[in-house]
């Protein structure tokens, strides 16, 4: 383990690194820095920082550059995530509160994290198998049809319509529909998907003989938007932000964009990623086991209602990356996420 001073050594080599690009030496490091110590100690910190990984020297320069293994000390040491200033947090509240349903928040928190960082940001949709019940309700639409709305706690909306035998407007029918939105609220709301399916397939049977063919219709409903196979899904934004960094991959960023392609690659990574709630994890360079994305950094961490992590969000960039900064936006839009989807 490093001591102090190397430390100190090692974080202005990484700041400064990810601010010019260029390989630091240390004269740079003098000059920028008030490190309290001669030339000669600084050279002598640079050649064990060297000899312990944290550090290289690419081709002949005579300044280094931080490795995987030096982003990782570097990131690790940060005592805290620092605070968004009082205008940003503003603007990024002002900005997703503006979202007019579940699609325009995703939409709109991709396009706001790709431009506070200026990386490519991911954003996983509400897994539904994390997802509950929040409400259902019944509407009838005219005489012999109603629409059954299923509302689930991370903002999604189902919506079928079903054909219905008996007139839904005269005062029976109208007492059969109220009845059944109670019933069926009682019974579903605030369980997960599967749970609540299988609450719902006894309903039928304690309703009069008469209504139980409007009721196993309305069942039937939610039991396929309840169990229905559905793709998990990605959005991303702010992909062309990699060109920026051209230089920052050694090769190309071919792999990169091959595996940003590979949605599946990105739900393992967010779904690894984001299972600690609040905590805003790093992996750097090889520690992603993708292998398009071994030259790259994933800040995430995972959104919800309330308590309860429905999914993942964060950035992918070169190793190269401000991480102070871009691990406070990643916490903080995350937050307000899922403040706008809390109930």
């Amino acid at each position: 383990m490093p001591d102090e001073r190397r430390l100190a050594v090692l974080d202005a080599i990484v700041q400064d690194y990810v601010k010019t690009s260029e390989p630091v030496g240390s004269k740079a490091l003098l000059e920028r820095h008030r490190l309290g110590v001669s030339a000669a100690t600084v050279r002598n910190d640079m050649a064990a920082l060297e000899d312990e990984g944290l550090i290289s020297a690419p081709h002949t320069s005579a300044g280094r550059v931080p490795t995987d293994a030096g982003y990782r000390m570097f990131v690790d040491r940060l005592s805290d995530v620092k605070p968004m200033s009082g205008p940003e947090r503003t603007a990024i509240s002002t900005f997703l509160q503006g979202a007019v349903d579940l699609d325009d928040v995703v939409d709109r928190t991709v396009r706001l994290l790709a431009s506070l960082t200026h990386q490519v940001a991911v954003m996983q949709y509400p897994s539904l198998t994390r997802s509950s019940v929040r409400h259902l309700e019944l509407l009838s639409m005219g005489a012999y049809r109603v629409m059954v709305v299923l509302i689930l706690n991370t903002g999604r909306v189902e919506q079928r319509v079903i054909e219905s035998s008996r007139d839904l407007l005269t005062a029976d029918g109208e007492q059969v529909i109220a009845e059944l939105r109670t019933r069926l609220n009682a019974e579903a709301s605030g369980h997960q998907l599967i749970e609540a399916a299988a609450r719902l397939q006894s309903l039928p049977e304690s309703f009069a003989p008469a209504d139980r063919d409007l009721v196993r219709a309305v069942v039937r409903s939610l039991d396929d938007a309840l169990v229905e196979e559905r793709e998990e899904r990605v959005v991303l934004a702010g992909t062309s932000n990699l060109m920026r960094f051209g230089t920052d991959f050694p090769l190309t960023i071919g792999p990169v964009l091959e595996a940003l392609e590979e949605h599946v690659v990105l739900l393992k990574l967010l779904a690894t990623m984001s299972n600690e709630g609040d905590v805003v994890a790093v992996r750097i360079g090889h520690e992603n086991t993708h292998a398009g994305l071994s030259t790259t950094s994933v800040v995430s961490t995972g959104y919800g209602t309330g308590r309860e992590v429905v999914a993942g969000l964060g950035v992918l960039g070169p190793t190269r990356m401000d991480y102070p900064t871009t691990m406070a936006s990643v916490r903080a839009v995350a937050r307000y996420v899922s403040q706008i989807l809390a109930p």
